[in-house]
Parts: C-alpha cells; structure tokens; sequence
C-alpha cells in the first residue's frame, strides 16, 4: 500500500467509526465503544507507518482537482512534510488515549455513543488539517473541529454554565474565522492558488503584493482558534465540558491547529515584518497574562486552561522570531504532558469529588488515594516547569534560544524588538510556570485535614493511559533533540547555555518561592481556624490577610466551597489576586464593548418589529376589513339601488370624459 494511501486513511478511518457510532448508538451499544476505540487506533498505526516512511525527507506532495472553479482551483491535496507526519502521530496518540479513557470516566453516561462519535470526528478533522495541501481542504477540518467543540464542550447541557460555555467557545472562534476567511481568500487572490506548495512558491519569489493585510486577517483566526491574546477567553470556560474533552481540545487537536497553521506558512508571516512583531506581542502578552492569572485560580482545569494559553503563547512566540521547528518541537512536547495532566486530574477530581484546589488542600492524603494520577501529575507538572531533563525543557529551551538569536539581530527578516519581546516574557513566564505548577501540586496533594474520601480504585482504561503519556513527557525531549532534527528543518533542537541556565534558574526560584510562601501561609492558616477570627499581632500582614480570608470563608456557609487561608497564590500575586482571578475582567470589557451594544440592537430591532412593522401589517388587516365592510353594507338586494348606482356611475364616467375632452 502506497504512502499516499495510508495518509489518506488516516482522517477517512475515524470518520466512518463517527458515523457508524451514531447510527449503531441505540440500536446496538455494545458495538460503540469498539467503534470509538479501533479506528482511532488504528488511524494512529497509520501515522506511525506515514512518519516513518517520510522520514523527515522531502515532504510528500500528492494532489487530485476535486471541482473546475473557473478560476482558483481547488485540490484534494496532500502536503505532509516531517512537521505534519510528527504532529499527526501526536493527534493519534493524544486521540486514542482520550478514547480509552473515557470508556471509563464516562461509562455510566447515557450520551456516551453520541460523544465517542463526536471525538472520532473531531479527531478526523485534525488529521485533515494537519495532511491537508490545500487551504479550503484545511478550511473544512478547521470549521468541524469548530463545530464538534461547540457540541462537546456542551456536553453536559443540562447545566448553565455547559450552555453558555459551548456558546461563548462558538461564537469567540467565529469571530477570528470571519477575517481570517477573508485572508485565505486574499492569499489565493495574489497567489493565484488555494495549494500550499505553490503559495510558498509565490512567496519565495516575492509575489505576495498585500503580505501586511493578509497575515494579519489570518492571525485573527490564529488568536481564536489558538486561544491568543484577546481571543482567549474562550479557554478557560471552555472547561465545563468532559474532562477529557479538555484533554484532547487543549493538547494537540483544536487549540494546536492555529499554531500548526502559521508553521506550515510562515513565509507569508516573514514577508511582513510588522506582522511578526504583532504576532510577538500577542504572544508576549498571552504568555504573562495567562501565567498570572493560572496563579490566582481555585478550579484545577481552570489552572490547566491558564496554561494552556501560555505554553501556546511560547509556541507563537517562536514563530515570531522566525522558527517554526521550535514551534513545533514545542507543541508536541506540550501535547503529551498537557494531556497527561487533564487527564490526571480527572482522576483526582473523580476521588475527591470536586474541582477546587481549596477545597483539596483541606483534605488529607488524597495522593494516597490516587496514587498513579499522583506520580504521573508530578511527572506533567515538572515537564511543565520546564525542569531538566523533562520533556518540556528542551522544547521550552529551544523557544528561548531562538528568541535570544533574534533579539541579537541572527534572525533574518525577523525584527529584534519580536526577539526581545519574545525573550522577557518568555523568561517571566517561566516563572510564573514555576510558580503555579508548585501552588497546584502543593495544594492537590499536600492537604491537611479529614480524610480524602474513598471512592474505590479507577478503572483500569484510565490509569493506564496516565503511565503511557508519562513516558513521552519524560523521555521525548531529550530523545527527539538527538534523533529528530532532521524532521525540523535540520535545526539544531539542543539548548543553548545561557537560556538554559537563565530559564532553569527563574524556574527553579519561581518553585522555591511558591514553596516558601506555601509553608508561610499554611502556618498562619494554623493559628487562624477557619471561620474565627482572631487577634492579630502588630505588623504581621500576612496574618491581617488569612484572618480575612477565613472571615470571607465563615460566610460561604460551606467550607469546602472557601477560599483557603493556606493558598501561596494570594501572597505571590497580592492586590492582583483579584483581578487576575477572573481574567483582568477582559470578559466584562468585551460585555460593555459586544454583549451590552448586540443587546440594545436586538431590543431595537424588537421594538421596530412589535410597534412598527406590525402596526403597518395590523393597520392594512384593519383598513382591508372595513371595506369589506363597506362593500358588505352596500349588498342589499334591491335591484333598484343597484341600477340607480349603475345609472349614476355611467353619468359620472360621461361627464368626466367630456371634461377631460374639453381641457384637451
């Protein structure tokens, strides 16, 4: 079976296990979990097979015109270099252990069959996106993944908060879609081509005439599909959905199409050196919001959400300075730890029943109880802070090391204000990873307090799939530096001194100082029962700030639901808790700008419809009854009336035709 075969399978085999899912659903639901699990499986064989085969050689071009436009063309194309066949074996690996997983998280729900088909499309659709050499082809998986996130994510619709979360996640991507829509359209208008190959072609040339406008409409579409800055809100509540619906959204299919976009064209990018620099502080900005605000949340995945916009924010940023196999190298070492880390912590949440650090930290032992979800996590969160020899140095490394090359001027076509800006925020959020990777491990699993309860052992299909995303979370950077660089446009993938001693360093102090501030706070926690406020000495600040954190808990009613007095997040962040707590309110600016002006338009056109257009239409009803009316009166039966009105009609008409005749 040729190359070009199997790649075409790889996307056609999930698909069809989606549709055979919905239509054996109810009428055979033994058959849906072999149908949710196998194809996908099998799909991941597949792109096994494709990247090996590639080898990270020149990239397989295969194409066939699916329709004469009469003008741009538009392909079944191919285009899968060694970025596509890494990222595709990424898709089928986070997919399939998404699939596993949930045949056990979600075993007892009843819309299971309706969800399995769902992911199976939504796992087609990146695999489209991710082989696909033509941009309309790419455009379609772009807009199912779209759609599936919508019906995903709103999963759980009985709830409000799973309503308006599918919805905001809908309409906040449609939202980049539009413009970037229109860029595609504009790329193909001064290319000529809708094909991936021949665009970059026309580029290398100089042919692009409008490189400006066109790349920034597509990273319109980039910021809401990837989740950047300030299309990013989306994310976060976007958590109300499954948990692993989380896991797969969040680590390599739709948050990651973005980024995979921008790598496969950056040459359209690097035409416009005011679009990388627009790219930067986007990526700049992302990367230290989101890590301050990760730091000040209470739900687990909400913290996970937070990072997951800023380790995209790395990803975009190392576009920025021009290199996409950092980008890429990355994006797959945060593939396999970021859905590591949903998934585990599904697994925690499972044990102690709900999603709040706070109320976690209250409860003891609760790593005793999940004892895979523990040392797996711990595996994530250290390849998260970026800690050697994790997975997530390297990538993280690579980043750095390019913008620090930028930033010096080495970069060509790419200004040193992107490097620089790219180089400190990077450097902050390290940090910040730091900070808040060690405020969740350490409130998740260092508790003090009653008893976590005892839920009984998970089944078997989820801590099993924790144990195999821990191997690539451990062992693929240090490997893929040595073995892949020719995937990665032959870069050298190792990291360089200076940004690995400066970004370990900031990691390592960002930990030491969450840690330190955590034994501080947990001791004032002590002297201060939750609840009762106490007597403070003079000066201590730190105890002001845990007696009014346990007042404010008295008044929940509900301890589980409290602020802890014990979380370092309030100490580290101080008067920015709050507003980075809920986002720095960019949800409530995005109301008073969008929500609140839709709303009064809708009432405006409400009112014109009621007191308006329908007056008009109730008004022609009333006026065609009265003649009626009229016309009914008029019937009387005598013949007399009815000649006399006849006789009188003719001599009106007779009479108005002399007059006109006479003025004539």
């Amino acid at each position: 079976m040729t190359t070009t075969t199997l790649a075409v399978l790889v996307p056609v085999l999930p698909f069809l296990g989606a549709t055979a899912g919905l239509l054996l659903g109810r009428t055979a639901p033994g058959l849906v979990r072999p149908l949710a699990v196998l194809p996908t499986l099998t799909s991941l064989v597949l792109a096994v097979l494709v990247a090996v085969r590639q080898g990270g050689d020149t990239a397989l071009n295969s194409a066939t015109e699916l329709t004469p436009t009469g003008s741009v063309p538009i392909d079944l194309a191919l285009y899968i270099d060694g970025f596509a066949a890494l990222v595709a074996v990424l898709v089928g690996v986070v997919a399939s252990c998404v699939q596993i997983y949930s045949t056990g998280y979600l075993r007892d729900d009843p819309r299971y069959a309706s969800y399995a088909a769902l992911v199976s499309l939504f796992t087609s659709a990146m695999f489209l996106v991710v082989y696909s050499g033509d941009l309309i082809v790419l455009l379609v998986g772009w807009e199912v993944m779209g759609i599936c996130s919508y019906f995903l994510v709103g999963h759980y619709w009985e709830t409000p908060e799973a309503r308006a979360a599918s919805i905001k996640a809908f309409l906040v991507t449609k939202l980049g879609d539009v413009p970037f829509l229109i860029g595609l359209f504009a790329l193909a208008g001064d290319t000529g081509s809708f094909r991936i190959t021949e665009i970059l072609g026309t580029v290398a040339s100089g042919g692009l005439d409008h490189p400006t406008l066109i790349a920034l409409l597509l990273l319109a579409g980039v910021a809401g599909k990837s989740a950047q800055f300030p299309l990013h809100t989306w994310l976060p509540d976007a958590m109300a959905g499954p948990t692993p619906v989380s896991a797969l959204i969040h680590a390599a299919t739709m948050v990651a199409a973005g980024v995979y976009f921008v790598a496969r064209l950056l040459p359209v990018f690097q035409a416009s050196s005011a679009a990388l620099v627009v790219l930067a502080t986007m990526a700049a900005v992302t990367m230290a919001g989101s890590g301050l605000a990760a730091l000040a949340q209470d739900d687990i995945k909400r913290v996970l959400a937070y990072s997951t916009i800023g380790q995209l924010g790395y990803m975009t940023g190392a576009l920025a300075v021009g290199d996409r196999g950092a980008a890429v190298f990355h994006l797959l070492s945060h593939g396999a730890f970021k859905a590591l880390l949903f998934l585990a912590a599904g697994v925690i949440i499972h044990a102690a029943g709900t999603n709040s650090l706070a109320a976690m930290s209250r409860m003891g032992h609760l790593r005793d109880r999940v004892p895979d979800a523990y040392w797996t996590m711990t595996v994530a969160l250290l390849a998260l802070a970026a800690v050697p020899p994790f997975s997530g140095f390297f990538s993280k490394e690579s980043v750095l090391g390019a913008a620090e090359q930028a930033s010096a001027g080495h970069t060509a076509s790419v200004p040193s204000a992107a490097g620089w800006l790219v180089l400190v925020s990077g450097l902050l959020t390290a940090l910040l990873t730091a900070a808040y990777a060690t405020r969740l491990w350490l409130l998740a699993f260092r508790g003090r307090g009653a008893e976590a309860p005892d839920h009984g052992r998970q089944p078997l299909t989820m801590t099993v799939v924790l144990w195999v995303l821990a191997v690539p979370s451990l062992a693929f950077g240090g490997l893929a530096y040595r073995l892949l660089p020719d995937w990665f446009d032959g870069r050298d993938l190792a990291p360089t001194l200076t940004t690995s001693v400066v970004g370990t360093g900031v990691a390592l102090a960002g930990g030491i100082v969450t840690y330190a501030a955590w034994r501080h706070t947990t001791a004032l926690a002590a002297r201060v029962p939750l609840g009762a406020v106490a007597a403070h000495p003079e000066g201590d600040a730190g105890l002001v700030e845990a007696e009014a954190i346990a007042s404010h808990a008295a008044a929940y009613g509900d301890v589980a639901d409290a602020p802890d007095p014990a979380d370092p997040g309030r100490l580290l962040l101080g008067p920015l808790h709050r507003p980075a707590a809920v986002g720095f309110h960019l949800d409530a600016v995005y109301r008073v700008l969008f929500v609140r002006p839709v709303e009064a338009g809708a009432r405006l056109v409400r009112f014109l419809d009621h007191e308006v257009v329908d007056t008009y239409v109730r008004g022609a009803g009333a006026l065609a009854r009265r003649l009626g009316d009229a016309v009914r009166r008029a019937q009387t039966g005598n013949l007399q009336t009815y000649v006399s009105a006849l006789l009188a009609g003719t001599v009106v008409l007779a009479v108005a035709v002399v007059l006109v005749a006479t003025g004539a």
